[in-house]
């Protein structure tokens, strides 16, 4: 438990049909957040660090602070890099003391995202129990640096997905699926369940081998999420509302009191609002006590 690596932890949810949450950060209180939601529920979590935020705050230590919480929890924490684009960075990180590294080379042509992608997995491997995730297709939204427009979204082919996996031996793989980054447009977004069911049974359909994950969970209706977990979905990742919730929950108690200038206060309410946010998320994607 504690410290730990992602595969684990999804292939257990993969067969037990429900998925892991995975928390993008953008500042310690959210870290904090995360794991004190996560043992209050007896869930296993993934923390997550885009691009920038991570060096922002410095892998260093993100990684410390990170290992310190997660030594002292009774639950399984994994610390995940999501959508790099930098083959030298997520390198870095992995170095570092991430459990868990996307490289997203989706927007590059097939071989070459192949290339990238077994490059840092052969590196991570190498270090140890560090989990890779790939991705094929491009999510449309924006993330981080990376911005993508619904006419460029590219779907993933599943024929191509079992090539992409087994030439380059990641450990997780995010198939585009028509679900998108930040906030979605419609009440009922178009998104593919089909294709991620024929992708889970053509790699998955004897043993589970390569966990699958959900990218844009924020605002997915709930019917939504529970159709993916029941064809196949482990990991869904959830960005923009974490980023809503700290910005949110801060300007409403700094408007009700204006006249404090106590920085802990305001640090204890955004702490709390996303610690209940995250205990939503366990809850709807069934992993509370699975620890």
């Amino acid at each position: 438990m504690s410290i730990a690596s992602a595969r684990e932890m999804m292939v257990e949810a993969t067969k037990g049909k429900y998925a892991i949450g995975a928390f993008n950060i953008t500042s310690l209180i959210q870290l904090e957040a995360v794991v004190e939601a996560a043992v209050e529920k007896k869930s296993p979590v993934i923390i997550q660090t885009s691009v920038k935020p991570s060096k922002f705050l410095g892998t260093d230590v993100l990684v410390a602070i990170y290992r310190t919480l997660a030594s002292q929890a009774p639950v399984p924490v994994c610390l995940h890099l999501d959508h790099c684009t930098e083959v030298d960075y997520c390198k870095k990180c992995a170095d570092a003391g991430y459990t868990n590294i996307m490289i997203d080379a989706s927007k590059q042509p097939f071989d070459e995202n192949i290339r990238q992608t077994k490059e840092i997995v052969d590196h991570c491997h190498r270090k140890g129990d560090i989990t890779v995730e790939g991705e094929l297709g491009t999510v449309s939204g924006v993330e981080d640096q990376l911005k993508v427009t619904e006419d460029e979204a590219q779907l993933a082919n599943p024929k191509q997905a079992i090539d992409f996996v087994e030439r380059t031996g990641v450990d997780l793989f995010a198939p585009a699926i028509g679900t998108a980054h930040g906030v979605y447009k419609t009440k009922n977004p178009k998104v593919h369940f089909e294709r991620l069911e024929e992708i889970h049974r053509l790699l998955n359909g004897q043993q589970v081998r390569v966990p699958l994950v959900v990218h844009g969970g924020t605002g997915l209706p709930p019917d939504y999420i529970d159709r993916l977990i029941a064809v196949g979905g482990s990991k869904f990742n959830v960005s923009t509302e974490l980023k809503y919730t700290l910005i949110d929950s801060t300007y409403d108690y700094i408007t009700q009191h204006r006249d404090e200038y106590d920085p802990g206060k305001v640090d204890v309410a955004a702490k709390d609002a996303t610690r209940k946010a995250v205990m939503h998320w366990i809850d709807m994607l069934k992993s509370a006590g699975k620890a």
